[in-house]
């Protein structure tokens, strides 16, 4: 999830795993695999950065591990 912000304002959180595209007419589109576009205030390049940001640290985080019961 990466944190974006409307033109208006207002703050919202998108699931990144769904952007299919990112494009600067100069305002920023967010085009997401639904089919709905969003225009947010962050630079196409932010975007990006935030996006492979979350993907990094998606993968980053160790899967628990069963503990084991001493006898």
């Amino acid at each position: 999830m990466i944190k974006l912000t409307r033109l208006d304002g207002e703050v919202f959180v998108l699931n990144a795993d769904l952007i299919q595209f990112v494009e600067a007419r100069p305002d920023t589109f967010v085009t997401l695999t639904t089919g709905h576009r969003l225009v947010v205030a962050e630079t196409m390049d932010e975007v990006l950065r935030r996006a492979v940001a979350y993907q990094q640290a998606k993968h980053l985080i160790p899967l628990p591990t069963p503990r084991r019961s001493t006898p």
